[in-house]
C-alpha cells in the first residue's frame, strides 16, 4: 500500500494535469508542479485562493479575469465557489492556454482541483459556451451586491434538502437576515446611500462565512445565509458574529457618525422537512427579532 502511495504521489507531481488541494478556509495544501508554475507558486506556499487570484491579477498572470473591477469579481466568484458537490468549466491563463477544470467538494469543505488543457480542441463553439456561461452565472447573481441572488439561494436550499438522504450531507441551518430600519436610510439619505448600504454588508459578511456556505440577497434588504452541515449552537456563533460586525461599522467615510445594524432568524433544519417550511420557521424567527427591539439574533424551537 505505501508503494501504490508513492507511487501516485510521484505520478501526480510529473503529471501536466493541473492538481490543487484546498482546505475548508480555501487555502491551497497542495499544488503538482503544473498547476504551481500555471499559477507562479513557489512550492512551500500554501496561499488562500483569494489570494493568489488577486496577486496574480496585479502581476498580469494566472487566469486571465475579464472584469473592470476585481473585488466586485472576487465577491461574485466567491458567492459561488465550492457551493456544490462538483463543478465544471472553462477557463483560460495568460500564458494562451485553455483549461477544462473540475471541483470536487467534500462534506467537511475540502476541495479538490484538476484542469487539463484542452487548448488543441476545436474552438469553434468556443464563444458560445462561453457566453452561455456568462448567461448563467448572471442569471445567479445579483445584479447590486454581486453575490448570489434569491434563484440561486433557493436551488441551494433545495440542493441541501434533496442531500438530507445522501452521503454529501443534508443537516444544517439557514439564517434570513434583515437589515433595520432600511426604509429610513433611504428617505433619510437617499437610495444611492441605500444601495451602498446594501454593498456594504454584503462584503462585510463574505469573508466571514465558510466557503461551503451560500450567502446571498433574495429581496429588498434582506439576505439569507445557508450553512450545511452545521449545527444550531454553530450557527448561531456565525450568525451572532455578523450582527457584531454590522453593529460596529462605519461603512461611509463621508457620513462618520452613520452606523447600521441587522436583525437575523435561525432554524435547523429538521428531517422531511420542505425548503419552505425552513424557510417559513428562520422567517417567523426573523419576525421575532424585529418586534424584540431588532439588532440581534432569534431562533425558532
Amino acid at each position: 500500500m505505501n508503494q501504490i502511495s508513492e507511487r501516485l504521489a510521484e505520478l501526480q507531481e510529473d503529471s501536466a494535469v493541473l492538481i490543487a488541494l484546498y482546505d475548508q478556509e480555501d487555502r491551497l495544501r497542495y499544488a503538482n508542479a503544473a498547476f504551481r508554475s500555471t499559477f507562479v507558486i513557489e512550492p512551500d506556499e500554501a496561499p488562500l485562493w483569494s489570494e493568489l487570484m488577486r496577486r496574480n491579477t496585479q502581476a498580469s498572470r494566472g487566469t486571465i479575469i475579464r472584469t473592470a473591477d476585481f473585488e466586485v469579481w472576487l465577491v461574485s466568484a466567491q458567492s459561488r465557489r465550492g457551493k456544490l458537490p462538483f463543478r465544471a468549466f472553462e477557463t483560460d491563463v495568460v500564458d494562451g492556454r485553455w483549461f477544462w477544470m473540475t471541483e470536487t467538494v467534500q462534506k467537511d469543505g475540502w476541495m479538490l482541483c484538476i484542469a487539463s488543457d484542452i487548448t488543441h480542441f476545436k474552438q469553434s463553439g468556443r464563444d458560445v459556451r462561453q457566453d452561455r456561461d456568462f448567461a448563467l452565472r448572471a442569471s445567479q447573481t445579483d445584479e447590486l451586491t454581486s453575490i448570489s441572488n434569491r434563484r440561486f439561494m433557493m436551488a441551494a436550499l433545495e440542493s441541501l434538502i434533496a442531500g438530507q438522504d445522501s452521503a454529501y450531507g443534508g443537516a444544517g441551518c439557514i439564517c434570513i437576515i434583515d437589515l433595520d430600519f432600511f426604509k429610513r436610510i433611504n428617505d433619510v439619505y437617499g437610495h444611492q446611500f441605500g444601495d451602498d448600504v446594501l454593498i456594504d454588508f454584503s462584503r462585510r459578511v463574505q469573508p466571514v462565512i465558510r466557503r461551503r456556505d451560500s450567502f446571498g440577497r433574495i429581496g429588498g434588504e434582506e439576505f439569507m445565509l445557508i450553512l450545511p452541515d452545521t449545527t444550531l449552537a454553530q450557527a448561531e456563533l456565525i450568525a451572532e458574529r455578523i450582527i457584531a460586525m454590522v453593529r460596529g461599522a462605519r461603512p461611509v467615510p463621508s457620513v462618520p457618525s452613520f452606523s447600521y445594524t441587522c436583525s437575523a432568524g435561525l432554524a435547523e433544519l429538521r428531517p422531511g422537512e420542505t425548503a419552505r417550511e425552513v424557510y417559513a420557521r428562520a422567517d417567523e424567527a426573523l419576525y421575532t427579532a424585529k418586534q424584540s427591539g431588532r439588532d440581534r439574533l432569534k431562533i425558532v424551537a
